[in-house]
């Protein structure tokens, strides 16, 4: 099948490392050029850019920033226009996980995961919004939702639940203002996926999760990205508002 992504370009947030990386190589493999942000670790993000251009034939470059600025996120976006052209999609991947239970968690936490989780996924996709309307083009923007959205934690992350809910509604609020403009927004909301993040509490209890997930299994990385891959696509045209859930079956929504 061909998902309409050769000769389009990318800017995928937090794109080096976990299923960001994931996410660049499997738009890379259909032809689209990428935009790795990150914030701090410039090798990883350089070496996966020339690990794309090796393999994939397709352009590739890394864009420093903090998806919490106003004023990174513009400059973010000028840099991609101006090495890659244009920008067709977004992908809103940068995330951030602390753990600290309720009563003993600081406002400068929960400040923080919810200016990179949710306030990062509004000024990026803000920026995208406008930049599109002003080109008069279509366009797809893809955030990063999670299952805690809709079954919470109890395991010192509420703040990363609450980030994630707020983007399923976000989504779908977006997605209302932007059709017109023929911009399709929608999330992915995945379930246990081995990455940095989570190889800690996974390593300790992996058994454990097994057995509450359907399927029997953790997420391969590519099983989430390639799901990213169709609605950043021509194929997934009708579809706008839309969170889809990628959990093995956990909540099935």
């Amino acid at each position: 099948m061909d998902f309409g992504l050769s000769n389009k370009a990318a800017l995928i947030t937090g794109g080096a490392r976990g299923l960001g990386r994931a996410i660049c190589l499997n738009l890379a493999s259909e032809g689209s050029g990428i935009a790795i942000n990150y914030r701090k670790d410039h090798e990883r993000a350089w070496l996966l850019a020339e690990e794309i251009k090796e393999k994939y034939g397709v352009k590739a470059i890394c864009v420093k920033g903090d998806v919490t600025s106003e004023e990174d996120v513009k400059r973010i976006f000028c840099e991609v226009l101006c090495q890659l052209g244009r920008i067709d999609i977004l992908v809103n991947n940068s995330g951030i996980c602390p753990v600290s239970m309720v009563k003993d968690m600081d406002l400068s936490e929960w400040n923080s995961v919810i200016g990179t989780n949710l306030t990062g996924t509004f000024l990026t996709s803000r920026e995208m919004i406008n930049m599109l309307i002003a080109q008069n083009k279509c366009g797809k923007i893809v955030n990063i939702a999670s299952q805690s959205a809709f079954n919470g934690s109890k395991t010192g992350k509420s703040h990363y639940a609450a980030s994630k809910g707020g983007i399923v509604s976000f989504t779908l609020s977006l997605a209302k203002e932007a059709a017109r403009y023929g911009i399709n927004v929608n999330a992915v909301a995945p379930g246990m996926m081995y990455t940095e993040m989570t190889a800690e509490t996974l390593d300790k209890n992996m058994d454990k999760y097994k057995k509450e997930i359907p399927i029997g299994r953790i997420a391969e990385l590519d099983e989430v990205a390639r799901v990213v891959v169709f609605l950043a696509s021509d194929v997934s045209s009708y579809i706008t508002g839309a969170t889809l859930d990628v959990s093995g079956g956990i909540t099935g929504r």
